[in-house]
């Protein structure tokens, strides 16, 4: 069997969101909906665009204003200040973070210098994507075939992503938290893969992600695998686990069938 994953860097980004850090507190960065708080035109901590430093900036300088001692800090109060405050990452700005993170250890820039941003039009739209770049990277933008190729089962590499996309298009359709009554739009990083013979056997995955029973504090990264039981079938046919759940009972399963999913790997 063999093991590869993502540069070091992009997997230390999935970790500082995943065991977020402010002084002996740990927590994961909560999912945030945008749909649900309507933020705009703010700073990207407060959008779901924020990185893992926008983020910690944000919580030092309410820890400031507010009295609270960083040394008195939980893992719960840590969490409860983040939601609270309307504070996290969604699944778009999470991606966007990781795969920026792995474009740059791998020599080749920026993520944003090979993305074409096709929901930004004319002059105005140019210089907003160009200026806010990962506000502007949705996850219908990164499973553009401008931006991405469809990659085969057999070829999975770790860096590849797993988009799951609605017909439509629109606001409606953005990124956003899993409920029974609104199928949006969602991506999944693969951050590790396991081989057999060459041919990727377990697929390990990471997103940002808000299900019904996580409640207000229970949002945040997470991580499943998917075991490949046929690599000419689609994705959707494997096993995927996720929370010790998988078929009928795993979400984002439900999910990805109910949807447009596919593997994709970033031009």
């Amino acid at each position: 069997m063999n093991t590869k994953t993502i540069t070091s860097r992009a997997l230390s980004i999935i970790d500082q969101y995943l065991h977020f850090k402010v002084g002996p507190a740990v927590c994961s960065v909560p999912y945030f909906n945008n749909r649900t708080v309507k933020a705009r035109g703010t700073l990207r901590a407060y959008v779901g665009k924020g990185s893992p430093q926008d983020i910690y900036d944000e919580v030092h300088a309410l820890l400031i204003k507010t009295h609270i001692p960083m040394d008195k800090l939980t893992d719960e109060s840590l969490k409860r200040l983040l939601a609270d405050q309307n504070i996290g990452i969604d699944c778009s700005g999470f991606a966007y973070y990781v795969l920026n993170a792995e474009s740059r250890e791998l020599g080749r820039g920026t993520i944003d210098k090979h993305i074409s941003f096709v929901n930004c039009h004319g002059l105005l739209g140019k210089m907003r994507c160009a200026l806010r770049p990962v506000e502007n990277c949705d996850v219908a933008t990164l499973a553009h075939d401008r931006n991405s190729s469809i990659v085969r089962i057999q070829d999975i590499i770790p860096g590849d992503m797993i988009t799951m996309t609605t017909i439509d298009t629109g606001d409606d359709q953005r990124s956003g938290a899993i409920s029974p009554e609104n199928e949006r739009n969602h991506i999944l990083i693969i951050h590790q893969v396991e081989y057999q013979n060459s041919i990727p056997v377990k697929i390990h995955y990471s997103h940002a992600v808000a299900y019904p029973e996580d409640g207000v504090y229970g949002t945040g990264i997470k991580q499943g695998t998917i075991e490949i039981t046929d690599i000419n079938k689609p994705i959707t046919e494997s096993i995927w686990i996720e929370n010790d759940q998988r078929g009928e009972l795993n979400r984002i399963f439900v999910r990805a069938k109910k949807l447009k999913t596919k593997v994709r790997r970033v031009k």
